[in-house]
Order: C-alpha cells, then sequence, then structure tokens
C-alpha cells in the first residue's frame, strides 16, 4: 500500500524545482490544467441551462477535476480503454471529448453520438475507445472486466482498460465480482474509486466500516494505491504507474483517489437536505482548480496574463459550442425505432 502526494514550492527552472512533476513537462502540465477548468466551465454551463428549462438534468462533479484531469494525461489515447461512469466529465474531455460533443449530448440532438437517445452527460465515442455509460450502479465494471479478459485473451500487451465508480459503487455486488475476476486472471485492468464521501445522500460512514477502499485490495490479491483526489499530479502518478502495469502483463490494481462532491449529486437533488452549507464551505479549502492554479502561477508556468487568456479562451468555446448545439435539429420520430435490433424494429414478424 502507498501514500501519493504533491509538495509545491515557488521557483521556476523545472531542472531544478523540488515539486513532483512525475515526467510532465509545462505543455503537459498547462493541459491538465486546461482540462480541469473546462470540466468545471461545461458542468456549471450544464446547470444554467437547466435552470433555464433547456435541458432536463445535469450532473455534477465538481471536487473530482484533478482526478479526472490527472488519470486522462496517464490513459494511452488510440490503445487503451475507457469505462467510465456518470460523474466524469473531465475524464472524458481529457482523453479528446470535444465541448461541442458533450452540449450536443446535454440538448439530445440527431448529432450527438447516441442520436440523442442517451442520459445527459452519458457519453461514448468508439473514436476515443470511450465504453457507453449506465446509470446503473456498477453496471459498467463488469463491462470493463469482460474488455480487459478479451485484451487477455488476445494476448494483447501495451493495452489497458481503465474504470472508473464513485465509493458507493464499492457497496454492489458488481463491485466485488468483477474485482475478484479481474484478480483471478490477472487482466489488464486499473479500477478508479473517485472516492468523493456521498453516495448521492449517503455519507462514507453510513455506506462502509472500513472507509479506506484501496485496503479492500489486499482480501483480494491486487495492488491498492491511495491518492490525494485533490492533487492532478499525484493522480497521474498513481495512474500512469498502474496502468504502465497492467499493459506490461503485471495485473489490476485498485486506485482510490479521495476527493469531496462540492455541489449536489444532480440538479434534481437538494444536498441541503443531507449535509450542512458549513460543511462543504469547509472543504472549499482543498479545492483542486485554485490548487492547481497556485501552483502553475507559483512556479511561473503561466503567467497572470496567460491565466485570464487561458479562461476567456475556455469562456469563448463553451459559448460557441452551446449556441452550435443549441440549434441542431432533434432527431425525427420515425427515428424511434432505429438501431434497436438488428433486423428492424418488427423483427417477430419474420418475411412478408
Amino acid at each position: 500500500m502507498r501514500v501519493v502526494g504533491l509538495v509545491a514550492v515557488q521557483h521556476r527552472d523545472p531542472s531544478a524545482s523540488s515539486f513532483g512533476r512525475h515526467g510532465l513537462s509545462d505543455q503537459q502540465l498547462l493541459a491538465i490544467f486546461r482540462t480541469m477548468l473546462m470540466h468545471r466551465t461545461l458542468e456549471n454551463r450544464g446547470f444554467q441551462l437547466n435552470r433555464q428549462g433547456k435541458i432536463p438534468f445535469a450532473s455534477a462533479g465538481e471536487g473530482h477535476e484533478a482526478v479526472q484531469a490527472g488519470a486522462a494525461m496517464a490513459f494511452a489515447r488510440g490503445k487503451d480503454i475507457l469505462v467510465p461512469y456518470y460523474r466524469d466529465l473531465g475524464l472524458d474531455l481529457g482523453i479528446g471529448l470535444t465541448p461541442y460533443e458533450v452540449l450536443l449530448s446535454l440538448f439530445a440532438r440527431a448529432a450527438d453520438h447516441s442520436a440523442g437517445r442517451q442520459f445527459p452527460h452519458h457519453y461514448a465515442s468508439r473514436r476515443l475507445g470511450v465504453q457507453t455509460i449506465s446509470s446503473v450502479i456498477a453496471a459498467q465494471l463488469p463491462h470493463a472486466v469482460g474488455a480487459a479478459y478479451a485484451l487477455h485473451y488476445r494476448g494483447e500487451r501495451g493495452r489497458a482498460v481503465l474504470t472508473t465508480f464513485g465509493d458507493g459503487a464499492t457497496s454492489e455486488g458488481e463491485w466485488h465480482e468483477s474485482v475478484n475476476f479481474a484478480a483471478v486472471h490477472r487482466l489488464p485492468i486499473i479500477f478508479l474509486c473517485e472516492n468523493n464521501e456521498w453516495a448521492i445522500s449517503t455519507p462514507l460512514a453510513k455506506q462502509m466500516g472500513q472507509p479506506d477502499v484501496y485496503k479492500r485490495a489486499e482480501g483480494y490479491g491486487l495492488p491498492g494505491v491511495v491518492v490525494d483526489g485533490m492533487d492532478a499530479i499525484a493522480c497521474y502518478a498513481a495512474v500512469k504507474e498502474a496502468l504502465e502495469r497492467a499493459r506490461s502483463g503485471g495485473g489490476p490494481t485498485l486506485v482510490e483517489a479521495k476527493c469531496y462532491r462540492f455541489l449536489a449529486h444532480t440538479t434534481d437533488d437538494d444536498d441541503r437536505t443531507y449535509r450542512s452549507r458549513e460543511e462543504v464551505e469547509a472543504r472549499r479549502k482543498d479545492d483542486p482548480v485554485p490548487r492547481f492554479e497556485r501552483l502553475l502561477l507559483d512556479e511561473s508556468i503561466l503567467t497572470e496574463e496567460g491565466m485570464e487568456a487561458l479562461k476567456r479562451s475556455i469562456r469563448e468555446e463553451v459559448d460557441e459550442a452551446t449556441d452550435r448545439a443549441e440549434v441542431m435539429a432533434y432527431a425525427p420520430a420515425e427515428d424511434l425505432y432505429r438501431d434497436v435490433y438488428a433486423d428492424g424494429w418488427q423483427p417477430w414478424r419474420g418475411e412478408e
């Protein structure tokens, strides 16, 4: 078991810098931060559109930005497979999903990957290697293990599956079955738990007697790692090491990233009914976005002017994507039964 962390100090020379870069260049650090900012900006836009009555629903991952942006930087595009859960907007953005694709999903337009049929924030992309998302808690894990088993069965090295879930999913039978199967067969898969301390309205203390999810790994016979989920570089390092082990035949790893969910579960939830504003405000001191922003500024990786320009470009990109997606057409009603069955929507009728 290991704990991965980051200590940042104020000086610039990368060769002499004492903050843990883990091999990341300035450009990669900026890319991580851009993903974090885009994640937060797009989720805020989703809440705004919901309050305007333009979309029916939006979910929130505010507080998860560092976990997801760091993990995305470790993901090998074109090789690895991502099997995410519904709070993984930042991870999807980090591996190549565009703001326009996100807005098409939120508006349920015909040009969306699923033709507007999927729930908001349930992205899928064959191009990026992202499997479709299910709202059923932990239901994606057997599918992730199946994908990893296929890589193992075909003898493919250099590829791995990254699957994610919240702390609440670890109470589901599918979670235990999936981790056990992966451990027995030494599959190339990483189980990344984004532990935000809340399973919708159920606090961690009422979910499990042992609050450290990573400690369960030992019982299944695989490595377990815990990482500060508010630290993007630490998350990158932990996921990178686990992915490299999996790609080289070293088997699965359980990584627990401890973070916090700052907003309500979704736009349909009122978290004031189960936690105080004082609790949430107290946890804001750990907010990963301003934390990473301070690091970039303190290390002179980005100037104040450059930071403002980056934020402005993201706002403009989100505005443009929103306007472009909103005017796109809905799928026609007659498309309702398309692609439901392989042989048409009335396969039981046979040939006429």
